[in-house]
């Protein structure tokens, strides 16, 4: 389970394929930065197993060399996401694996993506930056005005909700910590929708005969 609060921004070290199957090498060393700036020196960057947001996809700690991180991501998941078209190089958003007793900042996020959406457009006023996702008529459904979305990773908020888009406003602070300023138009974007929300209009549909 995460929050969707990014801790940071981390750098594609490698690609391999392997039967199908794509490995994963990130560089997590602006984590070990960050738990150096607030004071959590020699704390462990993360374990074999334990599970890591990559652009809001929830993967396991398959292999790791100091600050080199590996993770396996199966077919499923590379056709459902966007990690299927990474390179070395690319910069994507991290966040270890929320604790329970940890204060939750943004919203529960299972780190289950449920397919991706495309940035039709981007403008900026008043110090934000405003970015509109082409997320489809299904994925719509499960959102509402005000309410929560993961993107790429991010927890934000649905600031404005068409019948097939939604468009999100990002402050200063998430720009500095996460990918999502760097996005341009015809970029694919994880999504996930808020769980709550989705239980809600699952238990609708059955009511309904949906």
């Amino acid at each position: 389970m995460f929050t969707g609060i990014v801790e940071a921004a981390c750098s594609l070290a490698q690609t391999r394929e392997d039967e199908g199957r794509r490995r994963l090498t990130m560089d997590l060393g602006p984590l070990r930065a960050l738990d150096a700036a607030e004071g959590r020196n020699g704390a462990v960057l993360a374990s074999l197993g334990d599970s890591v947001a990559i652009n809001g996809v929830c993967l396991t700690v398959a292999a790791l060399d100091d600050d080199q991180v590996a993770f396996d991501v199966i077919p499923e998941t590379l056709g459902r996401t966007n990690l299927g078209s990474l390179e070395p190089g690319a910069r994507v958003n991290v966040e270890r694996a929320l604790r329970f007793g940890d204060r939750v900042d943004g919203h529960l996020v299972q780190g289950h993506v449920e397919g991706t959406g495309v940035l039709a457009a981007r403008t900026e006023a008043d110090g934000e930056l405003r970015l509109r996702v082409q997320c489809g008529r299904t994925f719509a459904r499960t959102c509402l005005p005000k309410g929560s979305v993961t993107v790429d990773g991010v927890s934000l908020t649905v600031a404005e909700l068409g019948d097939e888009h939604f468009v999100v406003a990002l402050v200063p602070h998430t720009l500095e910590r996460t990918t999502l300023g760097e996005l341009r138009e015809g970029d694919r974007v994880n999504l996930e929708p808020d769980m709550i929300g989705q239980w809600v209009l699952r238990a609708a549909q059955l009511q309904s005969g949906d």
